[in-house]
Formats: structure tokens, sequence, C-alpha cells
């Protein structure tokens, strides 16, 4: 059986600031962007540039309890790891296009990663990967993965 992990939503307060931190600030793709009147929504999906694997649904909070979990969706742990072919360029970017980075530039035993925020307060690894195989976390520097 094969199967592969197409889509992990994150709960949003507004679908265009969303799409205005992920595409404008992350760099990231709009993928897609459509209209589901009869629920009151939009199926909004981003994804890192080049990406062929996982991509972020970016789900509107509906109800207070939902509304009560965006940025704290993990409990405080890391959201999403973000794996890039140069750390270094995309550290820096992040850096210039005003990212906030609560953990800086580190060299761990996996490779070399940074822990930013989402404009909710999620946490994300940005970092460069010795590793063969993909992690999952909050979001952090992009990983380079040889």
């Amino acid at each position: 059986m094969s199967q592969s992990i197409g889509l992990v939503s994150i709960l949003v307060r507004d679908y265009d600031e969303a799409i205005a931190f992920y595409v404008g600030v992350l760099g990231f793709t709009l993928i897609e962007d459509t209209p589901i009147p009869k629920q009151g929504k939009r199926w909004v999906v981003v994804g890192p540039k080049g990406n062929s694997g996982a991509q972020i649904l970016l789900a509107k909070a509906s109800s207070d309890q939902q509304i009560a979990l965006i940025g704290n969706q993990t409990g405080g742990r890391v959201f999403l790891f973000l794996y890039t072919a140069d750390f270094e360029r995309d550290y820096a970017e992040y850096q210039s296009r005003g990212v906030k980075f609560v953990r800086g530039k580190v060299q761990e035993p996996y490779g070399t990663v940074a822990v930013f925020l989402d404009l909710y307060g999620n946490q994300c690894p940005d970092g460069h990967s010795k590793c063969s195989t993909y992690g999952q976390s909050n979001c952090s520097t992009p990983v380079t993965v040889n």
C-alpha cells in the first residue's frame, strides 16, 4: 500500500492575513484558493516553492474552541519542519523579511536548524538536514537535505 500525507491543516484567524504571511513573507506558493459558499469557507492551500510533498491547508477557525487554539495547535511544540537546499540564503532572507526567530541558528547532530514563529506564534524550524528522510514538527528555518 502506497500512502503519503497530502495536507496538514493549520487554524488561522483570517485567510488573507495568513496568505500574506505564508506567501508574502515566507515565499510559499498559493496553490489553491477556492470559495466554498455552502459552508461559508474557502479551501486555501499553500506550500513551499518547488514542493512536491505535503502542503498546508489554511483553515479559518469557526468556533470559540478553534479560535482559542490559533497559535498553539501543537501545545508549544514545533509545528512543521521546513527543509531547504540553501539554509544560509533562506535564513538571511527570512531575517530580512522580519520573521521572528525564537531560537537562532545551531548545529545539531541531524543538521543546522533555527526556529521561527508564524504570524500566530506556532513554532517552525528551518534547517539543513544530514538525513535522507524528512521529519515534521513546528516551523523552523529551512533544513537542507543532502
